[in-house]
């Protein structure tokens, strides 16, 4: 990613415990009173100002980081006088584009289907253990802290788990102890929502509460509402259709990106529509391009053994489970790429690599307890290492639902500085993580889960677009059309590419666009992306080339911890055997046919902090 920021004005910010101030004030020459905890930052290219030495609730912003989709953003501070704590600033908060609040959970608890009131308690439990540990799982007991944006729960600020006695203490040095709230007052907080619970799921709902007020543990408690809230999700009809494009964009000479579906170029396939994947290649054409078409088959395979194993259970398949199985696949590919580095002797920047996020759309059946079997329960998992992106457009609201794998992210989890201030290092955009460069070990993917409860577009792409924040900025330009019916989906993506020719064509581009529709078609309306054409993910390979250095030691990731063999789906042996076999095949025909040579490439000693070229 390009560590590049564009501004946006007005950029609302949220500041923490402001003392009451009048509409209009104007603070440290910078940032304007719209109410007491709502201000502009009028001056949003200018970096605010951040202290050497960063409180202990900044910290805990930090290493959230990775729930930015839920948790705020430390911006800045405010020093209004010498001797008094400095005022926190938050960006990414909950507010609209108007600088107003989104409605408190209780506000529209009311009026939300059963699916979503289930999605909002899910997303909260997902949570508790994380703020837990960190001494802020009060944020999550205080209804008023809770807002929503449509799908999505979002928390207001952070609130300190304090013990009573200690925050008495009139001692000024006492530091307040935290003592973390018993699942139990949770349960407390929602059995209040349970009373205007839709009817669907009151019962369901009231027995969960006294279930967690008795004393149940966490993953009880989560194993029940993610049975319901399936049950719930399953009874929607779902709708997908995708399509894919690939770009080489102005200035390249060769594309490195790889995708699938590829739709330009036609074949059945049994993967379509469920399974939408993005690669960017690292490595040139004697690395990167061959990295990621290997990681695009590889992948397919993984995912279609894992879709006929969950299709063999006869009980709902965790999502923890589930998480892992992809999380195993995607080192799989990673030593495959690694081992053909190993080969030919690549080191350092020489070593291919890629990029990749995928998004699966499980079909699992729900069995309910007359024995009757209900459809798809439309879950969504998405899984990336690098820098591509995936982002949920709707026409109200785009949202990033990636993180990058970069030095700035790094430097945020770690608690080392805020993200703006992370972006204005000269390697901020350089990758820590990608495919194939490192042993899997050392490799951490991200996979998540969501729901599909509501019509949208999973827009998967390479940096080519989504650098510099086009997106961000310009979405709603894009998709209006599509979600208007009178654009189809194959002519979105384009648009898209187009966008990313204009305003980034300095690198290849690609798009897949996943429409999910969560509602019965109207009458006399052809959905967009009708029938979209069988495709294969195979692309013309070309040559160019981008390098992959590592970072320093100080943020090097330790190795994985072994993976927990009861927590496996039992695989059938044969077909195991029969899919390391085409594994192995791929691999060998991939390099055989674009690396003729058998001279190893020249080794390059690595630097510290390299960056990716564009």
């Amino acid at each position: 990613m390009s560590s590049s920021e564009t501004s946006f004005v007005p950029r609302y910010i949220w500041a923490v415990n402001a003392a009451e101030m009048a509409p209009g004030v104007q603070i440290a020459e910078r940032y304007q009173v719209m109410s007491t905890q709502i201000w502009v930052d009028t001056q949003p290219t200018l970096p605010p100002l951040v202290p050497e030495v960063l409180p202990e609730i900044a910290i805990a912003y930090l290493q959230l980081f990775p729930q930015r989709l839920h948790v705020p953003e430390v911006h800045g501070f405010v020093q209004l006088a010498e001797n008094t704590p400095p005022i926190l600033l938050l960006e990414n908060a909950p507010l609209d584009a108007s600088g107003n609040l989104y409605p408190a959970i209780i506000d529209v608890w009311e009026q939300a289907t059963s699916v979503r009131q289930l999605y909002w308690l899910w997303q909260i439990l997902q949570l508790w253990q994380t703020l837990v540990d960190l001494g802020v799982a009060t944020s999550l007991l205080v209804p008023e802290n809770l807002r929503v944006e449509g799908w999505r729960v979002r928390l207001r600020e952070l609130l300190l788990d304090h013990d009573d006695e200690t925050l008495k203490s009139k001692d000024g040095t006492t530091q307040p102890s935290f003592v973390p709230p018993a699942l139990a007052e949770l349960g407390q907080v929602w059995s209040r929502w349970v009373l205007t619970a839709k009817p669907a799921v009151a019962i369901a709902l009231q027995a969960l509460c006294d279930r967690i007020q008795a004393g149940a543990e966490l993953p009880e408690i989560e194993t029940q509402i993610n049975r319901t809230l399936l049950e719930q999700a399953a009874h929607l009809p779902l709708r997908l259709q995708v399509f894919g494009a690939t770009d080489i964009g102005l200035q390249r000479e060769h594309n490195e990106d790889a995708c699938f579906p590829l739709t330009e170029m036609q074949a059945p396939d049994d993967l379509l529509p469920q399974l939408a994947l993005v690669c960017d290649g690292i490595g040139g054409h004697e690395g990167g391009e061959v990295a990621s078409q290997l990681a695009v088959q590889t992948l397919k395979l993984q995912v279609r053994a894992l879709l006929a194993e969950v299709a063999e259970q006869t009980e709902l398949v965790p999502p923890e489970l589930l998480a892992s199985q992809l999380e195993a696949s995607i080192r799989v590919v990673n030593n495959l790429i690694a081992s053909q580095n190993d080969i030919q002797g690549r080191s350092a920047r020489q070593r291919m690599g890629t990029t990749m996020v995928l998004a699966l759309q499980l079909p699992q059946c729900i069995k309910t307890a007359d024995g009757s079997v209900i459809g798809n329960s439309h879950e969504l998992y998405l899984a990336h290492v690098g820098d591509s992106r995936a982002y949920w457009i709707t026409p109200r609201y785009c949202h990033l639902l990636t993180v990058d794998d970069d030095v700035a992210t790094r430097e945020v989890r770690l608690g080392r500085s805020p993200y703006r201030e992370a972006l204005i290092r000269p390697d901020a955009g350089a990758l820590t993580q990608a495919l194939g460069t490192r042993d899997a070990e050392f490799l951490r993917p991200t996979v998540q889960r969501f729901i599909l409860e509501e019509e949208g577009l999973l827009l998967l792409c390479s940096d080519g677009l989504s650098d510099n924040h086009w997106i961000e900025q310009f979405w709603a330009d894009y998709t209006n059309g599509f979600f208007r019916r009178n654009r189809s989906l194959e002519a979105t993506a384009r648009a898209l590419i187009d966008l990313a020719n204009e305003k980034n064509g300095y690198d290849n581009t690609t798009v897949v666009l996943l429409h999910c529709q969560v509602a019965s078609p109207q009458p006399g309306i052809k959905l967009p992306g009708e029938a979209p054409r069988d495709a294969q993910s195979e692309s013309p390979l070309s040559e160019a080339s981008r390098q992959l250095l590592y970072p320093d030691e100080a943020g090097e990731p330790q190795p994985m911890p072994a993976p927990v063999a009861s927590q496996k789906l039992p695989l059938n042996p044969w077909f195991v055997l029969l899919g390391l076999l085409a594994l192995t095949a791929i691999g060998f025909a991939i390099i055989w046919v674009f690396l003729p040579s058998a001279t190893p490439p020249v080794r390059q000693t690595p630097t510290p902090f390299p960056e990716v070229s564009p």
